[in-house]
């Protein structure tokens, strides 16, 4: 079920949030029987309490939810969406101070926070409702959740139904859903189209390689998201150890971002005209691998001499970025869970973009502490340039000496556009340990920010 908010009109129970230095005046403004009961319980507005109230007849009549201290809440967000996991199943409406951006996220995150991956067995979970709070848009609010669960549904599903076929088949269905055109170039036809980086990565899959092309929108800004689809890497040759082929079902999350955040875009109507690139692989082991030390070469006449077969990523994304970049547009963007280098840079939760353009750049990082998706600018630093030329051809996929690897990475792809208003981001895609409004799996990173930064940057 797509998350909502429940209708304004209807009953509800109330959810007073209270932080820790407003406790006293909560108290003082409840009836002797509330009060008592709260301060028996031991409720003292700390952060992530949950404490039912009864009402005259003993069922629940109000609920305190505790909010902490600004230093206990800036070290998480979604706070409320914790809360709304331990009530039982109802209809709920909230009584706060709250107001602008913050009630905006926690209005957010509880709509995220009922989102259950179902597909294999039934979920656990209560259908926990909150009306509308007033001064927050909730249509916009359900078209972002919707699109970050369509990230989260694609990504948490295993590469046994998310090869490339299906992931081909998803973004078809949210073509359909939104009226876009779509154009899909599979196999062998990719040689004769010129992709032939996206041809050498997926030619040893059971499931064919293919370029999906998806375009929406007829008047406004052109904006082109290009995401990475490696629906599952072994590594291909270089093959990957047991431990680090484990959660490789999410190595297309940067291609699940895109539709997610195509799904936004499309939902809400923005005025622009938006086109989606995919390249959908699995990196396997055949007979017709691509190897180490061969050279290919792309579609924008550059050469690469492949150093590790699991560098695959750049490869399929070089190629969808040179097609991005033979037509005119406004903002070329990829996502891709690119590097592990940029895990060890700025862990799970952060998510590191890179631009030239420092308007780009100031946007999305406002736009990001407005909608509590953090995002963090990390430097295309030209001098690195020097360790993607190998000698022998035009680039290296895989530099050795394990250093920047995610900026190295990055000016790899930035090769590839000559457009100057280009971002990348180098997504991790996951969340490795349940959080409030984030369940263990597949999640969205970089698209929410994206999403609000793009009136600014491209002046709708």
């Amino acid at each position: 079920m797509p998350p909502k908010f429940a209708a304004a009109d209807a009953e509800s129970i109330p959810v007073h949030v209270v932080g820790a230095d407003g406790l006293q005046p909560f108290l003082d403004g409840l009836d002797p029987s509330a009060r008592t009961w709260l301060e028996a319980t031991g409720f003292r507005g700390d952060l992530g309490q949950v404490q039912p109230i009864p009402g005259a007849d003993g069922a629940l009549g109000a609920v305190a939810a505790g909010f902490g201290t600004p230093q206990t809440r800036a070290r998480g967000r979604f706070h409320l969406a914790q809360a709304a996991q331990g009530l039982p199943a109802g209809t709920y409406h909230l009584q706060s101070d709250l107001t602008g951006d913050e009630l905006t996220a926690e209005a957010l995150g509880w709509l995220l926070a009922g989102y259950r991956f179902d597909r294999y067995k039934p979920a656990n979970g209560k259908d926990v409702r909150l009306k509308p709070p007033a001064g927050v848009d909730a249509a916009r609010l359900e078209a972002i959740a919707q699109g970050e669960c369509l990230t989260r549904d694609l990504i948490n599903t295993p590469a046994a139904d998310m090869g490339p076929q299906a992931l081909e088949q998803a973004a078809r269905d949210l073509a359909a859903r939104f009226g876009a055109d779509i154009d899909v170039c599979t196999g062998d036809a990719l040689l004769d189209r010129n992709f032939p980086m996206i041809h050498a990565v997926g030619r040893a899959a059971a499931q064919a390689p293919r370029l999906i092309d998806m375009r929406w929108g007829g008047s406004g800004p052109r904006l082109t998201l290009v995401g990475k689809g490696v629906c599952f890497d072994t590594g291909g040759l270089n093959l990957k150890p047991g431990a680090s082929m484990g959660l490789m079902k999410k190595d297309m999350g940067g291609a699940a971002t895109v539709l997610g955040l195509a799904q936004m875009i499309m939902a809400l109507d923005l005025p622009v005209r938006l086109r989606v690139l995919i390249p959908a692989v699995e990196n396997s082991v055949s007979a017709t691998s691509f190897r180490p030390q061969d050279i290919l070469t792309s579609r924008k006449g550059l050469t690469v001499e492949v150093n590790n077969t699991d560098a695959e990523g750049r490869l399929v994304l070089a190629d969808a970025l040179a097609l991005a970049d033979e037509e005119p547009a406004d903002l070329i963007v990829s996502m891709a869970t690119l590097t592990g280098a940029a895990r060890v840079a700025v862990g799970p939760d952060i998510a590191p973009f890179y631009t030239d353009q420092d308007g780009v750049a100031a946007a999305l990082g406002a736009a990001a502490a407005q909608v509590a998706d953090p995002v963090w600018r990390m430097p295309f630093h030209a001098p690195y340039e020097k360790m993607i030329e190998p000698g022998i051809a035009d680039l290296d996929n895989a530099p050795s000496g394990g250093f920047a690897g995610s900026i190295t990475a990055a000016l790899f792809l930035r090769r590839f556009v000559d457009n100057p208003a280009y971002a990348h981001f180098d997504i991790y895609g996951w969340q490795p340990a349940a959080a409030p409004a984030r369940p263990k799996g597949g999640v969205g990173q970089g698209a929410r920010a994206l999403l609000q930064a793009l009136p600014q940057v491209l002046a709708l």
